[in-house]
């Protein structure tokens, strides 16, 4: 019945799939919110290792980046200086390239001299994330998964400051 709905709205074969897909799938079209739950799971990081999610009973920052974005290189200097003035043991940080390759995020990583831990983008990943409409995007998770904060688009380094209210 919802087919044949959406069918006599829409003629257009392919926006009856997409359509259908955001309704079997909400995360095909909506993007993770704040009070939204990621599922647990593993991530391999570029440097060979493993991040879980959650990681312990701190918060975590996770943010979605890509080389050639001029936002995200911006951000990503001020998420190093935010790294460099956190302990370790005070909030996770992961952060997750969607470059073709993961070549050319580790090659990127390396000219900045970046220390945070990356992965790449998965399909998992993206399932969890839902639809990205820009990046960066930066979320603060807390030690269930749930999204506790978010924004899309680049953060300045004040805003980084900000960021401090999430540590433990």
């Amino acid at each position: 019945m919802f087919h044949t709905i959406i069918g006599l709205i829409i003629r257009n074969k392919t926006m009856q799939l997409l359509l259908l897909g955001c309704w079997l799938v909400p995360n095909f079209c909506l993007a993770l919110e704040v009070g939204q739950v990621i599922e647990p799971m593993q991530m391999k990081t570029l440097s060979g290792g493993q991040f879980s999610l959650p990681s312990n009973d701190k918060n975590t920052l996770v943010q979605v980046w890509a080389s050639w974005c001029p936002f995200c290189r911006r951000q990503n200097g001020y998420l190093e200086e935010f790294v460099k003035r956190t302990s370790k043991n005070s909030i996770n940080i992961i952060t997750i390239s969607i470059d073709k390759t993961p070549q050319i995020a580790k090659s990127y990583m390396a000219t900045n001299s970046y220390t945070f831990e990356a992965a790449m983008m998965t399909p998992e990943l993206s399932k969890a994330i839902g639809k990205i409409r820009g990046i960066p995007i930066l979320f603060i998770l807390d030690k269930n998964n749930q999204v506790i904060y978010k924004e899309v688009g680049e953060i300045f380094e004040e805003d980084f400051l900000l960021l401090d209210q999430y540590k433990k």
